[in-house]
């Protein structure tokens, strides 16, 4: 029972401010998500990542650890999803991407924070950034069939990462006034992205539902299993391992879809995986926070 509850607490205010977002727009209410979600990318989530890194308490050699862990990780998800994609005969612009990455901004950082506390989102903030370099890189490439390596360096969030990081390094700090002024604006992301993605899914029309599910599922057990290998192999802290699993066991972000619309891929397609495994992830990661809490 007391596991139950634990659970409970975590994921309870991630799904009721998801869905806020959800039943303020199905009542018909303006929520210009393209406005909100260029404020906490440029700005917010930036913000988050550059003072969780710059006041994370985490130890260099488990930091190095964690991103290794993480970038093999997502190499090898990348590997074993294109084998599924061709095997399938899917489409790879389509389907390998939305397989790759997961929604590790709106549902991961908030989860890792009500699961592990301050520790938890350091490492959260860690998998998100390389994900999210992957994700503008790697990713784009994917889903546009060509390069987009540069424009990687003039997303503030890149920036924010290796700011950041360079901060980590050398043990330096902001002025406590500028700290908090970024502290507070940081604190504006998580809450923003949760309420965004409540609206994207309520506005988001699912296709070829029927494959949306076998994907879905075949995507989270792909991710956990491989996560869990991961982890395991580089025998990480149980705080860090936990985020490693958590974060990599995200359902498909939003992000897929609007790169999908604006690169010409199978957007609706992308759109049902984005739902099914999002509803999907309500089931789920009560279940696996189980297993790691």
């Amino acid at each position: 029972m007391n596991l139950a509850l634990t659970v409970l607490e975590v994921v309870a205010p991630v799904f009721l401010l998801a869905g806020l977002g959800f039943v303020w727009v199905r009542l018909g209410f303006e929520y210009r998500i393209q406005f909100v979600t260029q404020l906490a990318m440029t700005l917010a989530v930036p913000c988050l990542i550059f003072v969780s890194l710059m006041k994370t308490q985490i130890d260099p050699a488990a930091l190095t650890t964690l991103s290794l862990a993480s970038l093999v990780a997502y190499g090898a998800i990348t590997v074993v999803a294109a084998l599924v994609v061709w095997i399938a005969g899917l489409n790879r612009r389509t389907y390998l991407a939305p397989m790759i990455f997961g929604n590790t901004g709106n549902l991961g950082l908030p989860l890792a924070l009500f699961a592990f506390g301050e520790a938890g989102l350091s490492y959260a903030v860690v998998v998100f950034a390389i994900m999210a370099i992957l994700s503008f890189t790697f990713g784009i490439w994917l889903v546009a069939g060509q390069g987009a390596f540069l424009k990687v360096l003039k997303e503030p969030l890149v920036a924010a990462t290796l700011l950041g990081g360079l901060f980590l390094w050398q043990g330096w700090q902001t002025p406590l006034f500028l700290t908090n002024a970024l502290d507070l604006i940081g604190q504006m992301a998580i809450p923003l992205m949760l309420i965004t993605l409540g609206v994207a899914v309520a506005r988001l029309s699912p296709g070829s539902v029927g494959r949306a599910i076998w994907l879905s599922l075949l995507k989270l057990v792909l991710c956990v299993g491989l996560a869990w290998i991961v982890g395991q192999a580089f025998q990480m802290d149980p705080i860090a391992f936990g985020v490693l699993v958590l974060q990599v066991s995200t359902p498909v972000a939003v992000t897929s879809y609007l790169l999908a619309e604006k690169y010409g891929a199978d957007a609706a397609s992308v759109a049902g995986l984005v739902v099914v495994s999002t509803l999907m992830s309500v089931a789920a990661l009560p279940l696996i926070l189980a297993f790691l809490l």
